[in-house]
């Protein structure tokens, strides 16, 4: 519903009704529509988001940008629909941050985390930006119109920024 109708039109009320369930049942769980938004991207991004491991820094990279690309792909106009509304409702931008982007940044950190182990790359190598990076560019050009990412983007990102920022060279 939020998908088709947009998150201003969306209600409460059709969810429920679309649920066949009723409004009293839907608002004892998720008193307001903002939580009730949350609520299923919350879910949706916890079925989604599993941390590749592969084996390489490399692979693992190129997993995740692929997974990505695939949930956001299916969920591009709800996500434009929360994200332009978490600038007009602080707590939901809140929520987002400690919720959504957390856990991308915890998979992220992960990958991260396993390369330097296996001496892959070097543990000072690893900040917030190079967290950012994959998932951030690759939600963003899901949520821009006519630029939905590739595989070919996905390498792109990983052999032309990521894997040369922490080696210090270009590794294709």
């Amino acid at each position: 519903m939020l998908q088709q109708n947009g998150y201003e039109r969306m209600t409460v009320e059709g969810v429920a009704a679309m649920a066949h369930a009723s409004k009293a049942t839907v608002y004892r769980r998720w008193p307001t529509k903002q939580e009730l938004v949350l609520a299923a991207v919350m879910d949706s991004a916890r079925r989604h988001i599993a941390v590749p491991d592969t084996g390489t820094f490399r692979g693992d990279l190129m997993q995740f940008g692929q997974m990505i690309i695939g949930e956001k792909s299916q969920q591009a106009s709800t996500l434009r629909a929360i994200l332009g509304e978490s600038f007009r409702v602080p707590a939901l931008r809140d929520t987002i941050e400690q919720e959504f982007v957390e856990q991308y940044k915890a998979a992220v950190r992960g990958m991260f985390q396993r390369a330097a182990h296996r001496g892959e790359i070097a543990s000072p190598t690893i900040n917030e930006d190079l967290w950012d990076l994959i998932p951030g560019y690759l939600i963003y050009r899901s949520m821009v119109p006519g630029r939905s990412p590739s595989m070919e983007t996905v390498h792109s990102l990983v052999h032309g920024a990521v894997i040369p920022s922490l080696m210090g060279q270009s590794q294709h």
